[in-house]
């Protein structure tokens, strides 16, 4: 995954990343946005990469993602720790960054 992320000019995280699949006409996006930039605000060497899953469909379809917002956690070597469909809790994102960092 960690490849296939800096091909869409995202850069990872230096301890984890937090990627975000969304669309457009998403509200759940909106606030996962709001959640997943303050925690990666709070956790030093943490990144918070949106997607436009219109935008990058083959990635979408690779990686299997349904619906938006769909979050992967990343460590620091781009694989996929963990990965959530709809809006995250914060908590939950921050036990999900523990199994990663």
């Amino acid at each position: 995954m960690g490849q296939r992320l800096t091909d869409t000019g995202q850069e990872l995280g230096e301890r984890a990343t937090l990627v975000q699949f969304s669309s457009a006409f998403c509200q759940p996006c909106r606030a996962t946005r709001r959640v997943l930039a303050d925690v990666a605000s709070m956790v030093p060497g943490v990144t918070h990469v949106e997607i436009d899953a219109e935008d990058h469909l083959d990635l979408v379809r690779e990686l299997r993602v349904l619906k938006t917002p769909t979050v992967l956690v990343l460590d620091a070597r781009g694989r996929e720790v963990r990965r959530a469909a709809g809006q995250p809790r914060r908590a939950d994102v921050i036990a999900a960054l523990g199994e990663a960092v």
